[in-house]
């Protein structure tokens, strides 16, 4: 049998134990989120700058919907891939995922359907759809990439080699800028079709590369002797299914907020600034986002390492909560819109403070992949998408409000909605997971 993570085997689990199986997961995180703000910053340099940055953020937003099925395929086999009839089942299941998802994102890209969505529905104007045609064409590639490499991401956490993530990510990082640097110096593509390029270039060769560095766990696992048949695909269903449409729900915010900003007041620039807010933001996010597999990986059998875990959680909390505040308010901020991200002052100015309603999202988000780990972890997984629910609900009353009686400026309304959403979706899930602490893990909540 293959050696599991020696956190789950060892019970002195210490805060320097839990920071080494981390950082490399957190450096990945970081590595992704830096993406979007240099191909933004790239974008921002090209001709017509304003109308595409605004066609590859609704581009991207409806691709990362479309992929959000898949997305919690890491964390789902860093639970379940423990044997060869596991990994099997998993595997199966993720390719099945990953075609009807392309297939989805082909239809999606048929005229009439497409026209319906973004002109009719989103109140895109017709030079901006056309943008956002081409690069969710070039973004084909994005949702089988993503299920493809999160699967064996999963499978390289579940056997502690955190380190080749990180491996695999930079891999992508360099894929991307690579192509995103190519294509706007030696061709005439437009902004949203070079970030597009850059970013299907760069999940491919991360998932490629996953799997090379997965290559030695799945040959172990292939090799077993395991005449036991493992999970049933009904079980892999009802585990999963809450955590799909928990990411379904979770990314459906940005397409649900790109929807109400086409109605808003100054639609254009607010939907220019988001992609880049959020690239900001979503640096600091991927900091708690990269712990949900940690807490999964480490908790131990009952939640034995439940103290350590919150601890260092608290410690990363702080961390994070310092690191963004130095930014946000202090004039590093405008120097980062406008200095690193290529935004007019115009843009800059109108940026600061939907920026700064937004400082509370990545400790928000620390707080719910914590839950949500938990959650996981006790295999106790329907809460999850009830508060995705809550959350996109809350969202879309939230801007509806904002837009159609306060007549808000879009970009200031999405800020809001983001963490109002968020707010209600962790107080939801306050509640299961102190029953998981208390009931199936014996911890005072309060205590520890």
């Amino acid at each position: 049998m293959l050696k599991l993570a020696r956190a789950n085997e060892d019970s002195s689990l210490t805060t320097g134990r839990i920071f080494k199986f981390w950082y490399p997961l957190a450096l990945t995180w970081l590595m992704m989120a830096i993406e979007s703000p240099f191909i933004a910053a790239v974008i921002a340099r090209l001709p017509n700058s304003k109308e595409n940055l605004a066609a590859y953020g609704v581009a991207f937003a409806f691709a990362l919907i479309i992929e959000a099925p898949v997305i919690m395929m890491l964390s789902a086999a860093t639970a379940l891939v423990d044997r060869k009839a596991n990994y099997l089942k998993v595997r199966n299941f993720t390719y099945f995922l990953n075609g009807l998802l392309t297939v989805l994102m082909l239809v999606l890209l048929i005229p009439p359907i497409f026209n319906t969505v973004m002109v009719r529905l989103i109140h895109l104007p017709p030079n901006i759809a056309h943008l956002t045609a081409w690069a969710l064409l070039l973004l084909l590639p994005w949702p089988g990439a993503i299920g493809y490499r999160r699967l064996f991401q999963g499978i390289l956490i579940r056997y502690e080699r955190t380190r080749m993530v990180a491996y695999g990510t930079a891999v992508r990082v360099v894929a991307m800028a690579s192509t995103a640097i190519i294509l706007a110096r030696w061709t005439n593509l437009p902004g949203a079709a070079v970030g597009a390029s850059a970013h299907a270039a760069g999940v491919v060769a991360e998932a490629l590369a996953s799997r090379i560095m997965a290559y030695s766990i799945v040959r172990q696992l292939l090799q077993e002797d395991d005449p036991e048949p493992g999970y049933s695909y009904r079980y892999i269903v009802q585990f999963y299914y809450p955590l799909a449409l928990t990411a379904l729900l979770g990314l459906a915010t940005q397409p649900v907020a790109t929807f109400f900003m086409g109605r808003a007041r100054m639609p254009i620039e607010s939907l220019a600034v988001l992609p880049v807010i959020n690239a900001l933001i979503f640096i600091f996010r991927s900091l708690g986002l990269s712990y949900q597999e940690v807490v999964i990986a480490v908790l131990g059998d009952k939640g034995r390492n439940y103290p350590q875990v919150r601890r260092f959680a608290w410690y990363l909390a702080a961390g994070i909560s310092l690191s963004l505040g130095i930014i946000v308010f202090t004039p590093l901020l405008e120097v980062w819109y406008h200095n690193v991200s290529g935004l007019s002052p115009e843009l800059t100015q109108f940026a600061k403070l939907p920026t700064r309603i937004l400082y509370l999202m990545p400790v928000l988000t620390l707080l719910i992949s914590y839950q949500r780990a938990v959650l996981v972890h006790a295999r106790h997984t329907h809460p999850i998408s009830w508060a995705s629910t809550i959350e996109i609900v809350g969202l879309a009353g939230i801007l509806f409000v904002a837009i159609s009686l306060f007549h808000m400026v879009g970009a200031i309304a999405a800020a809001m909605g983001f963490v109002l959403a968020r707010l209600m979706a962790n107080g939801y899930l306050y509640f299961p997971v102190r029953w998981v602490v208390r009931t199936v893990y014996g911890f005072s909540p309060v205590r520890h």
